[in-house]
């Protein structure tokens, strides 16, 4: 009988079982709620009109500016660990904050995930519900 080490054995027989449970579903979730578009798309957002953002998924995030307008980011590609870990951080040269920047994820290790590049910020009303049906 040929012996292996401990972990070895553990690690085949994790991936193992796996094999009967399906394939692991990493299609992307968009859970960011139903907008109107509001006008003209902009490029870039004054960073100190930004009161607040809010992460919907690893595609979106919507940015919450003084005067209560809104702008929704839809980002071009997935940023994996968005929607999960809900915040970023990002650095401005300008002052602005532009669809060439990029924003990085922060986990709650401290250390920094993917950086992931933003797309054109839209302005938007979001949709009204029908929360009587």
């Amino acid at each position: 009988m040929t012996r292996r080490p401990l972990a070895l054995t553990l690690a085949l027989t994790f991936a193992g079982s796996l094999g009967g449970c399906g394939e692991l579903d990493d299609s992307p979730r968009v859970r960011a709620p139903a907008v109107e578009v509001a006008g003209e798309a902009v490029d870039c957002l004054q960073a100190s009109n930004i009161r607040s953002t809010r992460v919907h998924d690893d595609y979106t995030i919507d940015f919450a500016m003084t005067g209560g307008r809104i702008y929704r980011n839809t980002l071009p590609q997935r940023c994996p660990g968005l929607g999960f870990e809900e915040r970023f951080a990002y650095e401005l040269r300008t002052g602005r904050l532009c669809r060439v920047d990029t924003i990085k994820v922060l986990r709650p290790d401290g250390l920094r995930g993917p950086a992931c590049g933003l797309g054109a910020f839209v302005p938007v009303r979001y949709a009204e519900t029908d929360a009587g049906a």
